[in-house]
């Protein structure tokens, strides 16, 4: 018996075109007549299979791979940790963030704890480190005081005792000296403007990166004053 998977149309080409003619001597007075001892095999005509018959259907899980959604997706733990591995590829995160970042896949709340526990304890993902590592880039690279910095950290779930241990690599020296570099570069772009606006533009810039009023002033003040500006009568940061 020939099964229908062996049939020649279940490849899909009858549906792609018209059928190709029947040979001659098939059908017809010009063909073999069978003798009255043959039997009729039942076997289906080759050249009219998959003709008004349904085709069949493939296999489930080939389907679900020609569709792009492998079986094993529906398991929300293989999910979560797809997920969570392609937000850490090039990009470090903090567990708060990969977190969120399962919320809204819909990840149940307990499979998503137990799978990043689980990256926690093999260092895939490290809030101390990536702390460590933000501070060091931020603070050269953008010259973001320490206040700036602790701000930015929590916005991105890391916890205050890590925060203050990261922020804590940068000591009041070191920070002042990042300020004069900031207002140094800044200064002459100011040149040509009255004393007070220069202050508040220089001073502000300081602020805005999360220098302390005091320190701002104390550096911009220094700054003016190198340049031969009047600043006896500067006191106080003003808008």
């Amino acid at each position: 018996m020939v099964r229908r998977t062996d049939w020649p149309g279940e490849s899909g080409d009858s549906d792609l075109g018209p059928s190709e003619p029947p040979k001659r001597g098939r059908r017809g007075g010009g063909g073999r007549r069978r003798g009255s001892g043959e039997q009729d095999s039942g076997s289906p005509d080759p050249s009219r299979a998959g003709e008004g018959e349904p085709r069949a259907q493939g296999h489930p899980e080939r389907e679900s791979r020609r569709e792009g959604r492998p079986e094993r997706e529906a398991d929300p733990a293989e999910r979560a940790r797809n997920i969570c591995l392609r937000l850490l590829t090039g990009t470090p995160r903090t567990r708060q963030q990969l977190a969120d970042a399962l919320r809204k896949k819909e990840i149940p709340d307990e499979v998503a704890e137990e799978v990043l526990s689980r990256f926690e304890e093999v260092g895939l993902i490290n809030d101390a480190a990536f702390a460590d590592a933000w501070v060091e880039s931020r603070h050269h690279g953008r010259g973001l005081a320490r206040r700036a910095l602790a701000r930015e950290l929590r916005t991105k779930g890391v916890d205050s005792a890590t925060i203050d241990e990261a922020v804590g690599q940068l000591d009041s020296d070191q920070e002042e000296e990042t300020a004069r570099e900031l207002v140094a570069r800044k200064l002459r772009t100011t040149r040509g403007l009255d004393r007070d606006k220069r202050l508040r533009r220089l001073a502000g810039m300081l602020a805005r990166k999360g220098y302390p009023e005091g320190m701002a002033l104390r550096v911009v003040r220094q700054a003016l004053e190198q340049e031969g500006e009047d600043v006896e009568e500067l006191g106080f940061l003003g808008e």
